[in-house]
């Protein structure tokens, strides 16, 4: 058994998550090839309907869709896709009226040899923290794209991910799949799981098609969650006590004009009891509420979701869209991979759509999977092992991000205050907080290697909530604010280029539609 060949890889469910991880794998071992020694079958149910709610990306999508060699054009044009290159946080602090902060996807100028939050503090502390030490958030303040007419496919002048239709996506992905990479698809329903004598699964019963063997069964089946969940009972972890959010309420919003602005960023607008998602794409916007539902009913939930709505397009045009609630429990298994089978997406674990972490993770777990392929069943024990060590910590760094959106917020109503009480945060986040009161985050605060959210990341959203890190200048060089001020001036340069050379989003995507990008 030890010495079994791991040759057949069979993904259970389809949607972003089994058509992107069957991509990753397939591409990576050349299954379209007549050579490849891996075959990858991909079995999804005709009746289930995707959730389809993973409308924004990181920019670690445009690494994904090349590998599996989609072009960035037939993706843009398939997936109605626009250009994302951060999130824009709007009355998360206090609700006042110029109550907004930047997380771009860049890094500060710099970063890394000098100290930017203590020359902020000392130059430029009239102005946010990311408008001074990155040019990223004022450009998408003014809506403007991350490349040009003539950036080559894939390649930016700034660092982007992409806002995307969930639905149109995991089409694409499936046409590719099949076409390209040597997938073979299954649409029939699983009704029964074998096993072999030491617990692995053997093979699936499906309904018209029999009995499907494999080696390895990848659980892409959503929050059911069929065989990592159902079958072999993985306990979920839940992580309700500390993110309250267990409901969205969605909605697919017009624009006005044909012509109107695309966000560059994701914006995300802080309510009574959660924060309202608005994701820019080519000819619609995909708007929902997350919110608590121990804090706020359906019907007060999709009020407060049309009263948005109502601010750009009226009241008229609000009342008419219909909303789709989605339920959801906030968590993940305590592993990921056990025995021959291993959980990618949803049937992993959901948080919530904050910072778009749920297809990121997608893509890091199927590029685990392919780039550690095991090779004999023994293989497989050390594999699955070192997989489920780093992606707890990677679930755990997600959690402590997200809270910490929270923690820092000064909003009086009863979500938000209960959102920042003490019991409901980690002693390591309560430890770290202690620690950016006198030096900001920085990379030594993480220990692994590999982490989702870098402490880059926590700077943007710390000081652009208004966070306080001690500003005594040490004696240190990294410390002191001329060591960066060059850094600084440098990004002011950067700027003034960017928003004379860049077009807006609207502008780049219609010539994209036209004349397409050039070919790497």
């Amino acid at each position: 058994m030890n010495n079994r060949s791991i040759k057949k890889i069979v993904v259970v469910g389809g949607g972003s998550a089994g058509w992107l991880t069957a991509g990753i794998i397939a591409a990576e071992h050349q299954c379209g090839s007549s050579d490849s020694q891996l075959q990858v079958t991909l079995i999804e149910s005709p009746d289930v309907n995707i959730v389809g709610v993973g409308e924004g990306t990181w920019p670690s999508m445009r690494n994904s869709l090349q590998r599996i060699g989609i072009s960035e054009t037939e993706f843009i044009r398939h997936c109605g896709a626009a250009f994302k290159q951060g999130s824009k946080f709007v009355g998360w602090k206090d609700g006042a009226e110029k109550d907004f902060y930047y997380h771009p996807f860049v890094v500060p100028n710099g970063y890394g040899h000098a100290n930017q939050y203590s020359t902020w503090k000392t130059y430029g502390a009239e102005h946010s923290f990311a408008d001074v030490v990155s040019a990223q958030s004022q450009v998408c303040q003014a809506g403007l794209a991350p490349k040009q007419n003539a950036t080559p496919e894939y390649a930016g002048v700034l660092n982007y991910g992409y806002h995307l239709d969930a639905g149109k996506f995991g089409q694409l992905l499936q046409q590719h799949c099949t076409a390209k990479l040597g997938i073979t698809h299954i649409q029939d329903h699983v009704e029964g799981v074998l096993s072999h004598d030491n617990g692995d699964i053997k093979s699936l019963m499906i309904r018209d098609y029999g009995e499907l063997k494999g080696d390895l069964f990848i659980d892409c089946t959503g929050a059911r969650s069929l065989l990592l969940g159902q079958h072999f009972n993985v306990p979920f972890i839940d992580k309700k006590s500390v993110l309250f959010n267990d409901s969205a309420m969605a909605l697919h919003v017009p624009y006005i004009k044909s012509d109107a602005p695309i966000e560059s960023a994701t914006v995300s607008t802080a309510q009574e009891a959660g924060w309202v998602w608005d994701i820019g794409l080519q000819d619609r916007r995909g708007v929902g509420y997350t919110y608590s539902s121990a804090h706020i009913d359906d019907e007060q939930a999709e009020r407060t979701l049309k009263s948005y709505v109502a601010q750009t397009i009226g009241d008229e045009q609000a009342a008419k869209l219909q909303a789709r609630k989605i339920s959801f429990e906030p968590g993940h298994r305590a592993y990921f991979w056990h025995k021959n089978c291993v959980a990618v997406g949803l049937s992993a674990g959901f948080l919530e759509p904050l910072e778009a972490s749920a297809l990121a993770l997608v893509e890091l777990s199927a590029t685990a999977i392919a780039e550690n392929m095991p090779v004999t069943r023994e293989h497989m024990q050390v594999t699955s092992d070192n997989f489920n060590r780093r992606f707890l910590l990677h679930w755990e760094n997600i959690v402590e991000f997200l809270k910490l959106h929270y923690v820092l917020s000064e909003r009086s109503e009863p979500y938000w205050q209960q959102m920042r009480a003490p019991e409901s945060i980690s002693s390591r986040l309560r430890a770290l907080l202690i620690q950016w009161r006198f030096q900001p985050p920085s990379r030594s605060d993480f220990v692994q290697n590999e982490i989702m959210f870098p402490s880059a990341s926590y700077q943007y959203v710390l000081y652009g909530m208004g966070f306080d890190t001690v500003n005594d200048v040490s004696s240190r060089v990294f410390d002191q604010p001329q060591s960066a001020m060059k850094d600084l001036q440098e990004n002011q340069q950067q700027l003034r280029k960017l928003m004379s050379g860049l077009k807006s989003n609207r502008d780049l995507l219609s010539h994209v539609q036209r004349y397409g990008f050039q070919k790497i």
